[in-house]
């Protein structure tokens, strides 16, 4: 069975969740329990850094979609970095690069928050 580990880091207002491995059907719900305790702290200035995540399924994206709204209501937002080539792919086609904004690393989507 894949899994997937979260590693969070805090630089100063922003958190940066940084994911490895799969984020699939069977580990969504550790992504999106994390996010919802993010939020409930109103740590809502996210980065998200994939650069070791090797899959994501429609189940992960759709974590994404589940707590942006909640999120941006909170004055804060997701911001991606270091998609690699097959995951940012799948971002693209389904238009999630419309809705959330990738960088190229997670110095530049932190300043973003600014």
């Amino acid at each position: 069975m894949a899994n997937l580990e979260i590693m969070a880091e805090d630089k100063n207002e922003v958190t940066v969740l940084h994911l490895k491995g799969f984020l699939d059907a069977y580990t969504f719900q550790d992504f999106e329990d994390k996010l919802k305790e993010l939020i409930s702290e109103d740590r809502v200035k996210i980065v998200v850094a994939m650069d070791e995540l090797d899959y994501i399924s429609s189940a992960g994206l759709g974590v994404f979609m589940s707590v942006i709204g909640q999120v941006r209501t909170k004055g804060g937002d997701i911001k991606l970095t270091q998609l690699n080539s097959k995951v940012y792919k799948v971002f693209e086609l389904l238009g999630f690069t419309k809705l959330f904004q990738t960088f190229d690393n997670i110095e530049e989507a932190a300043e973003n928050f600014k």
